[in-house]
């Protein structure tokens, strides 16, 4: 049965902005989610109170509101502080992924506040949604081209370090500035318009913006400033509905290492492309061009 807690607006608000970078939720659907949000209750905590402790069962999983917490491991009888949150974060989750005891405990030493959701809650919706997704893409992105050079471990480990974008007929690099620096994108579902505009000293916006390439499931972009290191040479609009997969820069950098030089080759393409359309290469990897 669906558990839910009331909340006034503001709590509504802040439970949100609490939980919008909790890597766990970035794989459900709105409506998963607001199962999660409705499920999830506030808890107040006091300086020196033990949220969880090592050892014990898990009951719930937490993403903390405000405040300050230690979390400690205890090694042969011995409790060590190994980290601390400072007002954002989650734990708890590993007990209840995994049946296993609580792996560390965490003390609060501010007062603050943790929002909670139980264990059968969690279970229902996150785990078994991240299983039946991980499954999914790990079909999908073994069946993609250019990581057939990477092993298998490899591929899992792209999967892991790999978040879910879903755009709706926006300028995807707009919402980039919103979420998310420098990233590489694979298509997983839709079409992506990729355009660019030829620019010069006299008149930066002279001419309008020109369709280079269309791409759609297994077709990825971005790479190109991630392997020049320089900033973005097109746009890319969604048309309609997109799903992609995104890696960051540093996973990207990571991971892609023996792709690297199919990318590379990639560069040659684009600028036969441009010189097709606009009489020049443009020189896509200076970013002044």
């Amino acid at each position: 049965s669906r558990i839910i807690y009331p909340k006034t607006d503001d709590q509504r608000n802040r439970l949100q902005e609490a939980c919008k970078d909790i890597l766990l939720f970035k794989n459900l659907d709105p409506e998963q989610m607001s199962q999660v949000l409705d499920a999830m209750f506030e808890k107040l905590v006091e300086g020196g109170e033990h949220v969880i402790d090592q050892g014990d069962d898990g009951d719930n999983f937490y993403v903390i509101d405000r405040g300050t917490y230690d979390i400690y491991v205890k090694c042969d009888g011995v409790g060590r502080c190994v980290g601390t949150y400072d007002n954002r974060g989650s734990f708890g989750e590993l007990a209840l992924m995994y049946n296993t005891p609580r792996a560390a405990t965490i003390i609060a030493t501010s007062p603050g506040a943790v929002w909670g959701l139980d264990r059968v809650t969690f279970r229902r919706i996150i785990v078994k949604n991240n299983a039946k997704k991980r499954k999914m893409y790990e079909n999908f992105i073994q069946s993609l081209p250019f990581l057939t050079s990477l092993e298998v471990s490899f591929q899992l480990h792209y999967f892991s370090s790999c978040g879910m974008g879903i755009y709706l007929g926006i300028k995807i690099s707009s919402r980039l500035k919103i979420y998310m620096a420098d990233c590489f994108f694979i298509v997983e579902s839709g079409e992506v318009r990729i355009t660019m505009k030829r620019k010069n000293k006299q008149d930066v916006e002279e001419n309008g913006a020109v369709e280079i390439a269309r791409y759609s499931r297994g077709q990825y972009f971005g790479e190109l400033a991630l392997v020049t290191n320089k900033p973005r040479a097109a746009s890319a609009f969604a048309l309609g509905t997109v799903k992609c997969l995104v890696m960051d820069v540093q996973a990207f950098e990571r991971l892609l290492g023996p792709c690297m030089e199919i990318m590379k080759r990639n560069i040659a393409n684009y600028e036969e492309q441009l010189v097709t359309l606009f009489g020049t290469n443009m020189d896509i990897a200076d970013p002044s061009a």
